[in-house]
């Protein structure tokens, strides 16, 4: 009986008009119908449309952009040229993965592919491009330096992907990505991938990429996973989220779980007491050689460690099977961070769970981000490790003013209306000196005129004779 994968179980995939060889690694790889971005996409790009494409993250992007890619150089073979593809990505964990994914789709053609980033030996990269794949998968970085040194040329490339364009704005490589994009020959197809299309910037870089791209956005970027629950603690400092981390990790139910921290000595410090509370755990974040990540990846694949912390470097480009809990041991900084990294869990039709712990100082960075994404979360206990930290306090209603008597509003107009007794001293009149040297003395009675016109009282001088 043969072991072969049947390439009609993949019958959404052959409307699409993929070739076999192409339609029995999508079988072998236990796709069985396109996602809706690729189903928006692949017609397009077979048909040599420059592309701007949005989708939420765990959407099916990286098939999305290979599958044709890999069909278009199938169809019109050239064994002489040199790199047909590049696909420039953020980070050498999001590399690997596209290369696994070429690796998986393409295991029944001759097509080759090869990772260019940094952290890995010079000289083995070197001899992987002197082999001539028709698919290059690089860091901007590490492939620049290749391609200001002449180690690789890029006079045949057809195609230029760019995927997760905005986290590429985030870390500051716009200026090594557009330096590529100008070496490039303009007679070529380009396709920009990313969860956001919206940031500033991206229409920008997406106008140094390509000339009128057909944009397909088919999920709001603020919209969450549908499989992900998400929920929140209350915290009341590091030693309190760290007792609420290890509660967590050992009585939820997952196989392999995530915690992320904001910055690597949080990863580090979280990875050193879950260890001394002999939970097995690895770390990871972008101080690490690209061998240590090879090896920390390689133990959180295969089982050997169930939890991985990690800082934001694992948010995008982690894709591994199983993760089935999302713990933010920090709140993360914006929404766009947070719908990442819950990404991580609910993926290829499985349920995930997101945990947040959340102190006061963070409250309202994660108010925030529920009304950016629009997501209702939940807000949970653990017994015995209730925090002081109640949340913010609710805001009291203004008290109802009581109804006016009848004719109290005259009245009330009339007390304002008149003037107050002593009203003009209410602010101290300014005595001159002559007013207090006369303290005391008694004041003359007004002087009343009389007929003559002389004023009572005063006598005119006499005359001397």
């Amino acid at each position: 009986m043969s072991t072969e994968p049947d390439s009609s179980d993949s019958c959404g995939f052959a409307s699409l008009d993929l070739v076999e060889p192409l339609l029995r690694g999508i079988a072998k790889a236990g796709f069985e119908t396109p996602t809706p971005v690729q189903s928006a996409v692949i017609p397009p790009a077979l048909d040599g449309r420059d592309l701007m494409a949005a989708a939420a993250t765990g959407s099916g992007k990286t098939a999305a952009f290979l599958l044709p890619i890999m069909q278009r150089l199938l169809a019109s073979p050239a064994p002489r040229a040199g790199t047909r593809a590049l696909v420039l990505v953020p980070t050498r964990e999001l590399a690997y993965q596209v290369l696994d994914h070429f690796h998986a789709l393409g295991s029944y053609s001759r097509l080759t592919a090869a990772a260019i980033v940094g952290g890995d030996p010079r000289n083995h990269q070197v001899n992987a491009l002197r082999r001539n794949p028709e698919i290059l998968i690089a860091t901007p970085g590490r492939f620049l330096e290749h391609l200001e040194t002449g180690e690789v040329d890029l006079t045949d490339l057809v195609f230029l992907v760019l995927d997760e364009a905005d986290l590429m704005l985030d870390m500051g490589l716009v200026e090594d990505v557009v330096a590529i994009i100008t070496q490039a020959p303009a007679a070529r197809q380009s396709l920009l991938f990313s969860a956001t299309l919206h940031r500033r910037g991206v229409p920008e870089l997406a106008a140094h990429l390509s000339r009128d791209p057909l944009t397909v956005t088919l999920d709001h970027h603020r919209s969450a996973h549908p499989d992900i629950d998400h929920q929140l603690i209350l915290a009341d400092d590091p030693a309190h989220k760290a007792r609420l981390l290890h509660r967590l990790l050992m009585e939820a139910d997952y196989e392999r779980a995530l915690v992320f921290s904001n910055t690597r000595a949080g990863a580090e410090a979280a990875a050193a007491r879950l260890a001394d509370l002999d939970i097995r755990c690895a770390v990871l974040h972008g101080e690490l050689d690209q061998r240590e990540r090879k090896r920390v990846m390689g133990l959180f694949r295969d089982g050997t460690v169930a939890v991985l912390v990690a800082s934001d470097v694992a948010a995008r480009g982690l894709d591994v099977p199983g993760v089935e809990l999302v713990v933010n041991l920090d709140v993360p900084r914006s929404g766009d961070d947070y719908l990442h990294r819950s990404g991580r869990t609910g993926r290829a039709g499985r349920s995930g769970l997101t945990v947040s712990l959340v102190s006061a100082p963070e409250w309202n960075r994660m108010a925030g981000i529920e009304r950016y994404l629009g997501l209702h979360v939940e807000q949970r206990t653990l017994d015995g490790l209730d925090a002081l930290f109640r949340g913010a306090p609710k805001r009291r209603k203004p008290a109802k003013k009581a109804a006016a008597r009848p004719g109290a509003k005259r009245a009330a107009g009339a007390a304002k209306a008149k003037p107050k007794a002593g009203a003009k001293a209410g602010a101290k009149s300014k005595q001159r000196l002559r007013d207090r040297k006369n303290i005391g003395k008694r004041r003359q009675p007004a002087a009343k005129p009389s007929g003559d016109g002389v004023e009572a009282g005063f006598e005119p001088p006499k005359r001397r004779h």
